[in-house]
């Protein structure tokens, strides 16, 4: 089945899940119980398959619980991070769901067999709290043990007809293409913002690519920022695993999409000892500090946020926004994310930021982080990209590309927003492959192009009292259609004729009325 062909049929049947499966069950926390699902049943394939080791012969979902050896099942955590017994496993538990009083009590027990098979060993950090936001006792499943059932007992039964194969060989980001078409179903009906939650997939990659340009490995990557680490893993599929040598590292502040990060990250095949997401305020509590630096940053931070600011006077003395001077204004956080970026990127590195593009033109504080980024030649691009790319805002988005190993003192400006990046797809546009490509082609050659690039002097962005903004410097193309002077004085002469001629109809015809 084509890449095309399987996300149109896992759209479909989480329409059939939506329409069957939720009854009451708000939309937003509906998708809480979807990925939860996928979750149990990848990582139930996922460990059959370690264990079963392409043995044909081994069944290990009809093996008694009782009779694996202990040796076995410590091994299994050192290696996998947790352990789940046959019985446990999603195909066991589905087969027999419709007839299961007790599979709402059953699922939560399992579940924390799974996080709690992890205590005490070097995983316990990365599987903690994985399950936390599938509550299968909750009321809004049901108001009666018998609703909840009814409602979890149709619902693996709907996962379990998802047939891509294994969920590592699918065409198409399984677990990601459902958060996609989740997000872009509810979020708006939630009142939650597309950009808070989720980086379009063709978004992450293109993000991605600019961070990892022309780097035959880096030690790690990091998104301070990291949501359901969407970003990260766009860096995992692109390039060989071999590139990322430390691996992948994150923080995220929101409780339910740190859960999904790491779920994530299991999802797609990175072991725990490969990952490490973080729950906490970057900003005020950031983490790795003793990991850092990192050789690629990849971020999509929430815009305009609030955050302390000014009102914790040692934040002005913190090692990542002294050097510029001033702190990020109180009501709008973004330039705290960048200078935090910045101060944790490698002297050969780069970072690839999503930024709100009013911090590129503003006065105040704002306007002295911009200077201290240029005066340290530390701006390699700015790109700005077509609007409505983002669920849950039309905003057109720039992407700030920072570097430490300039080798000249200039900066590029990208206008990508014309129609030829990006497709119209309803009411939302999407970059496509040939679009990132050619993005990342003119960001590589750094040339002129009229009205799409341009690579100036750092000096002429000092004389524009440092606005980085892309329309300040590359010319939009003048859309309007050119008209020829005298042909329109001779349809004006015609024009004016045929009134004359029309007027004195007009008259002649009065006059014959009156005689």
């Amino acid at each position: 089945m084509t890449s095309t062909a399987q996300r149109a049929d896992l759209q479909a049947k989480i329409w059939k899940i939506a329409n069957e499966v939720r009854g009451s069950v708000d939309g937003w926390d509906f998708k809480q119980f979807v990925l939860g699902t996928l979750f149990y049943r990848f990582i139930s394939e996922n460990f059959t398959e370690y264990i079963e080791a392409g043995d044909e012969s081994v069944d290990y979902a009809n093996f008694k619980d009782g009779d694996i050896p202990n040796e076995i099942i410590v091994d299994a955590i050192k290696t996998k991070g947790y352990f789940i017994y046959p019985s446990q496993l999603f195909e066991n538990v589905a087969g027999k769901a419709n007839s299961n009083a007790n599979l709402n009590t059953d699922l939560k027990l399992i579940f924390d067999s799974i996080q709690n098979s992890a205590n005490g060993y070097p995983s316990e950090q990365d599987i903690k709290g994985l399950f936390d936001d599938f509550d299968t006792t909750s009321s809004r499943l049901g108001n009666t043990v018998a609703e909840k059932n009814h409602r979890l007992a149709k619902l693996l039964s709907e996962i379990n007809k998802f047939n891509f194969g294994n969920f590592k060989d699918s065409q198409i980001d399984v677990f990601g293409d459902a958060y996609e078409i989740l997000i872009n179903n509810y979020a708006a009906n939630a009142g939650k913002s597309g950009g808070e939650f989720f980086t379009p997939q063709e978004v992450s990659n293109l993000i991605a690519r600019l961070a990892l340009h022309k780097q035959t490995k880096v030690n790690k990557i990091y998104d301070p920022a990291a949501g359901s680490g969407s970003l990260l893993l766009q860096a995992k599929k692109h390039f060989d695993n071999h590139i990322i040598e430390e691996g992948f590292f994150g923080q995220e502040i929101n409780h339910t999409t740190y859960n999904l990060a790491r779920m994530n990250m299991f999802l797609h095949n990175v072991n725990y000892d490969k990952f490490n997401i973080a729950l906490g305020d970057t900003l005020t509590n950031p983490h790795f500090l003793d990991d850092k630096p990192f050789d690629a940053i990849v971020s999509n931070p929430p815009y305009s946020v609030n955050w302390k600011g000014s009102d914790d006077p040692t934040l002005i003395n913190d090692e990542r926004f002294a050097p510029a001077g001033v702190l990020a204004p109180k009501s709008k956080a973004d330039f705290a994310f960048v200078l935090h970026a910045l101060s944790y990127l490698s002297g050969t590195g780069r970072a690839a930021i999503v930024c709100f593009p009013g911090i590129f033109y503003r006065g105040g504080a704002e306007q002295k982080i911009r200077k201290y980024l240029v005066e340290n030649n530390y701006v390699e691009s700015v790109i700005s990209l077509a609007p409505n790319l983002f669920y849950g805002t039309s905003i057109a988005v720039n992407i700030l590309v920072l570097s430490k190993h300039k080798t000249d003192a200039k900066t590029q400006f990208i206008d990508a927003s014309g129609e030829e990046f990006f497709k119209k797809v309803t009411n939302n546009n999407k970059l496509e492959e040939n679009h990132i490509k050619e993005i990342i082609k003119i960001f590589d050659m750094k040339e002129n192009i009229d009205h799409v690039a341009i690579t100036l002097d750092n000096k002429i962005i000092t004389d524009n009292e440092f606005d980085l903004s892309v329309s300040s410097y590359v010319e939009a193309k003048d859309t309007r259609k050119a008209i020829n002077i005298e042909d329109l004085n001779k349809q004006i002469d015609s024009t004016v004729n045929k009134i004359d001629d029309l007027r004195n109809s007009i008259a002649n015809i009065i006059k014959e009325m009156k005689v």
